[in-house]
């Protein structure tokens, strides 16, 4: 069996369906183990993929092991499969604050081990996950590995001194991006249109922004200074957001969280 997944939530079964969807693995390839019985069940309805009752009896089976619980399980789940995970076999860590010298010390021997930082647009095929290994991991692994992440979006590997910047930047900000979408809703609201309108205008916005810049490779800066006309109404609104500080909120919002993420 090529990949095992301990945990079949959101994130799973995003990984799942993007790599069916991609043709990279057939279902009978992948396998997942869970406690919640019933995600079992769905997911074995929905792709076809095989279901094991014990994270040993997974655990010794795959080739590649995905380890999809919260990172307070992981402790856990790695006692209970150490003495059973084959060293041939390579682990995949998607927790924050786990570092590579963590899962060994845990594992109590050196392991093929990938660490990776996805983030929830994953589960719509947007995700971006940066990748790090350690061990004696081949190219060849680490390119499958990559292959998996990009199947829900884009992956790119960097070095781990740079996985919570990664955290900060991509794994958690949707939740930023979902805010300021809100908060443009809300405003939107305010101005007269009704709330389901607000959220679609908004997010495309949102949307049509992202795409534009990572088609065109423009710098952001130019891309705004192409919106704000002279003495026009965009321009105003820069100034606002200038003068209330969201380049700083940001900036320290990010901080934040990258600090508390190698604290994890």
């Amino acid at each position: 069996m090529k990949l095992g997944f301990i945990g079949c939530g959101n994130m799973a079964s995003a990984l799942i369906e993007g790599i069916l969807k991609n043709g990279l693995l057939l279902p009978e390839e992948i396998a997942a183990a869970d406690l919640n019985t019933e995600a079992l069940r769905r997911s074995a309805e929905k792709f076809g993929i095989k279901t094991f009752a014990s994270n040993i009896e997974i655990a010794e089976a795959a080739d590649y092991l995905l380890l999809a619980v919260k990172p307070q399980f992981y402790e856990n789940v790695i006692s209970e499969i150490r003495e059973n995970f084959p060293e041939k076999s390579v682990i995949i860590s998607i927790a924050a604050g786990k570092t590579l010298a963590w899962l060994e010390k845990k594992f109590g021997r050196r392991i093929r081990a990938v660490r990776a930082m996805p983030n929830t647009p994953a589960l719509v095929g947007e995700g971006m996950t940066g990748l790090c290994c350690g061990g004696p991991v081949s190219r060849s692994e680490l390119d499958f590995v990559k292959s998996l992440f990009s199947a829900c979006g884009k992956a790119e590997e960097l070095p781990e001194s740079l996985i919570d910047t990664v955290t900060a930047v991509s794994g958690s900000s949707p939740a930023y991006v979902f805010i300021f979408i809100e908060a443009m809703a809300d405003a939107a609201v305010a101005g007269g249109m009704p709330r389901a309108q607000a959220y679609t205008f908004a997010a495309q916005a949102v949307l049509g922004s992202a795409k534009m810049l990572l088609e065109t490779g423009r710098h952001p800066a130019e891309l705004k200074d192409m919106v704000c006309s002279p003495a026009g109404a965009t321009i105003a609104a820069v100034r606002v957001l200038e003068e209330k500080g969201l380049r700083s909120a940001v900036f320290e919002a990010m901080e934040a969280c990258r600090r508390r993420a190698g604290e994890l």
